[in-house]
Parts: C-alpha cells; structure tokens; sequence
C-alpha cells in the first residue's frame, strides 16, 4: 500500500481532518495490535501442539472472531491516506476542477455505497446479539465482530464526508493544492517519495 500526500493548512477543514486522524491512527493500531496477538496465538498453538499435544481450544474460533479486527479497524486510515487499491488511469490525466469533480462524484458514491453497508452490517450485528449467535467450537459470541463492521463503516463514512467537504472546497477555489484530501500522484512522484521514506529522508513538506 502506497499512502498519497495530504495537506495541511490552519482552515477548519484541515483541523478536523488532523483531529479526526488521531481517531482513525488508533483504530489502524488496534488492527495492527489484533493481527500481532493472532500471530502470538498461532506461535502458541503449534508449540502446545507440538510440545505437548495440546493446542488452543476454539483456535480456528478466536481466528474467525478476529478478522473482522483486522480487515475493518484500519479502512478509515486507509482511505484518508489514498491506500485503497484503484484505477488512476483516467483521473491522473485531469487538472484543477476537473480532476476535483471526478473525485467528489466518486467519493459521494463510496459513501452511498457505505450508507447502505452500515445499515446491514447493523442488522447483521443486531441479529446475532438477539438470538446470542456463537461460534461452533467454544460457543464464543459473534456479536462483537459483528459489531466492529458497522463501527468501523460509521468512521469510513465521516472520513468520506471529510473528504467531500474537502472536494468541494477544492472545486469552489481551485489550483492543484487542496487540503485534507489525498494527492493524485504520478508512478514517478510515488517511487520518489517511497526512496525518500526508505532512505530516511522524508519530505518535510509532506503530511504526517
């Protein structure tokens, strides 16, 4: 994954972009902290299995249980960054309000798109915590994982409102430098900045 250029400035919009960040940096680290415990978990459960011929209970239960934690928790961050996988063939040949139209029209999609998965992913949620849903081998709850679907779309959408407040401002004043927003960036500007950041020399200029 590959983050874009987001910028900053003392507007409004770019404080709560800033702000919000904070939010979406802790969930990403609370997905990265699951994937870190799955990883312990699966380290513990082949040496008690082979040690000891004993290995964790419920394994492959607890593995299901945390997938939602790590697919989820880190999509906001993911979107604020520009790290979502997408087709820039069309978009990185537009300029200036063009190029901010298309985004907002797409952006205003994704977050219809995610509108309509929230409201599912609740049901889903509150179906599970109605009837007491539970995992086949130690009768673990699902109704936590399936709670982090919702919660975490909730966070994506305000990220996309963000982002579209962002698109409009840019719309309404123009230029190639909006703020809160990430950067359309050509493969050469990317493969630049990623030798930066491997070298340690990180563009000063750049959002953190």
């Amino acid at each position: 994954m590959s983050a874009a250029t987001v910028l900053e400035d003392d507007s409004v919009l770019s404080r709560a972009d800033r702000y919000f960040f904070r939010l979406e940096s802790v969930l990403n680290l609370a997905g990265g902290l699951a994937i870190f415990l799955l990883v312990l978990m699966a380290t513990v459960n082949i040496l008690g299995r082979w040690l000891f011929a004993s290995p964790i209970s419920g394994y492959v239960d607890w593995v299901e249980q945390a997938m939602a934690f790590i697919a989820f928790l880190g999509i906001a961050y993911t979107q604020r960054l520009g790290g979502h996988i997408r087709m820039d063939i069309f978009v990185s040949q537009l300029h200036g309000r063009w190029l901010w139209f298309s985004e907002l029209l797409t952006t205003t999609l994704m977050l219809l798109l995610t509108l309509v998965l929230i409201y599912g992913s609740t049901l889903h949620f509150w179906r599970a915590y109605s009837i007491g849903d539970s995992s086949l081998d130690i009768n673990l709850p699902t109704w936590p994982a399936k709670l982090v679907v919702p919660v975490a779309l909730t966070i994506l959408a305000l990220r996309l409102m963000l982002q579209i407040w962002g698109y409009m401002r840019a719309l309404r004043l123009g230029g190639d430098q909006p703020v809160a927003v990430p950067l359309v960036e050509s493969p050469e500007e990317v493969a630049a900045r990623e030798a930066e950041a491997v070298s340690g020399h990180d563009d000063p200029g750049a959002a953190r």
